[in-house]
């Protein structure tokens, strides 16, 4: 994601575009220092995205603020899914998340791995034979 996208839209739409995707606690460590804060929202947008992409949601609606990103003391970020976004979340069979964020210079990405339990509806693997 490019940084400078977020930036344009915080300058465009203010309050109401940062409300709309992030959390209270996600605006209030990304915007106390605002000369990083558009890499850091990048950030958190790209870990959004990828954390649908994780959970293959196809037409359901949702809240983009229904998935934050929740930082260690320590200093590390990892996922909380809130309402019914941790709902659907928890029907697909998922029990955990591991995430990834980097930004530098002027792009931000996100990587989000979901670990999910076995499911009666995932099927078995076939055994294969080789010669």
């Amino acid at each position: 994601m490019q940084v400078s996208e977020v930036g344009k839209a915080m300058e465009r739409f203010g309050e109401r575009y940062l409300r709309r995707l992030f959390t209270d606690a996600e605006l209030s460590y990304c915007l106390e220092n605002t000369a990083v804060a558009p890499s850091r929202l990048a950030a958190r947008f790209a870990a959004k995205e990828a954390a649908l992409k994780v959970l293959r949601l196809t037409d359901q609606s949702f809240s983009w603020r229904a998935i934050e990103v929740a930082r260690n003391p320590g200093g590390w970020c990892y996922l909380v899914l809130h309402g019914p976004m941790r709902f659907l979340a928890e029907q697909a069979g998922f029990v955990a998340f591991s995430l990834s964020m980097s930004h530098e210079g002027a792009y931000a990405q996100a990587v989000v791995v979901g670990q999910r339990r076995k499911t009666h509806a995932d099927p078995t693997p076939k055994p294969t034979v080789t010669s």
